[in-house]
């Protein structure tokens, strides 16, 4: 089946000079999807290149049921999935260990994105990734990719007045946690839409002795109101600015956002620092799934090499 034959042309390519630099930045993209918007899309081998990374988002009330279902769907059709493990929605041990034993057993899962999850008060027993991996069930279950969140601009569940010091302390347990683990671990991070803040957080992460991968996150293609929205939700931060300067600029208020100006920038940094730790883009396709894929295409992402290998 031809890749992409839904395409959507953009003004916002990275400029000539450029491309190269953000074709290479764009290889082994990821993408996320929740049920709802899995099903909205025949076949995903019409959109995205063979061996991207899916993540399977797990939003608070959806059955397990549906979501091992659209893993199993995604993986038939090619892709390496990633689940969501948000642990403020797990009751208890024996239900972490049903959910590991479902995507296991009916949809070949054998990789999760751990999270706190974006409940206020947790469900049962767990508040945070850590004690996810502290039962240890991932490891028995043999998963070979264990990811974790970051965030460049702070997190306001780990320190609500909106400091860094319980951000840091976490990341470094879970860079402890990297060194005794026989999973692959990467940092994937909130979205932001402002290069600099970003190029400072991953810097930080290098001087404090933090060398996982960082799996950068990035809003896809999206009306400005929507961003807006979702980043007010998620909490983004200083970026967010980006965000309010454009909403001021008439000419600018009506036409979708596109994230060619970041990327462009994160590119160009990590083609001068090859050692900058930012190893992949995990999309949020805030504006569709279809439309996000075809930016990336268009931007050089389709090469179909494959994500697995962080």
């Amino acid at each position: 089946m031809a890749l992409l034959n839904f395409r959507r042309k953009t003004d916002a390519k990275a400029p000539a000079g450029n491309a190269a630099q953000m074709e290479a930045f764009l290889q082994g993209y990821s993408i996320e999807v929740m049920p709802r918007t899995a099903s909205k899309v025949e076949d995903f081998r019409d959109i995205l290149p063979n061996g991207t990374r899916v993540y399977v988002a797990h939003i608070e009330g959806t059955p397990i049921e549906e979501m091992v279902a659209t893993a199993k769907r995604i993986n038939a059709e090619g892709y390496d999935v990633m689940p969501h493990f948000p642990a403020r929605i797990i009751k208890d041990e024996a239900t972490l260990a049903n959910w590991i034993a479902m995507y296991q057993g009916e949809a070949n899962v054998s990789q999760a994105l751990l999270l706190a999850g974006g409940v206020a008060e947790p469900h049962g027993a767990f508040d945070s990734s850590m004690q996810l991996l502290e039962t240890g069930l991932f490891g028995k279950a043999g998963f070979k990719h264990l990811h974790v969140a970051g965030h460049p601009e702070g997190n306001r569940d780990i320190d609500p007045k909106g400091g860094m010091k319980n951000v840091e302390e976490a990341l470094q347990w879970k860079q402890n946690f990297s060194e005794t683990s026989d999973a692959k671990m990467a940092l994937a991070t909130q979205f932001a839409f402002e290069a600099g803040p970003i190029i400072k957080w991953v810097d930080s992460l290098a001087e404090a002795g933090i060398d996982l991968p960082v799996h950068i996150g990035i809003a896809g293609p999206a009306k400005l109101q929507t961003l807006i929205k979702f980043a007010i939700a998620c909490g983004v931060g200083p970026s967010l600015k980006v965000l309010q300067k454009r909403a001021l600029d008439v000419t600018k208020l009506l036409l979708p956002y596109e994230p060619t100006e970041v990327l462009a920038e994160l590119a160009a940094h990590k083609a001068a620092n090859p050692d900058f730790n930012i190893e992949k883009v995990h999309f949020f396709p805030l504006g569709g799934i279809k439309t996000n894929a075809a930016w990336a295409t268009d931007n050089g992402g389709a090469s179909g090499v494959p994500a697995n290998n962080s």
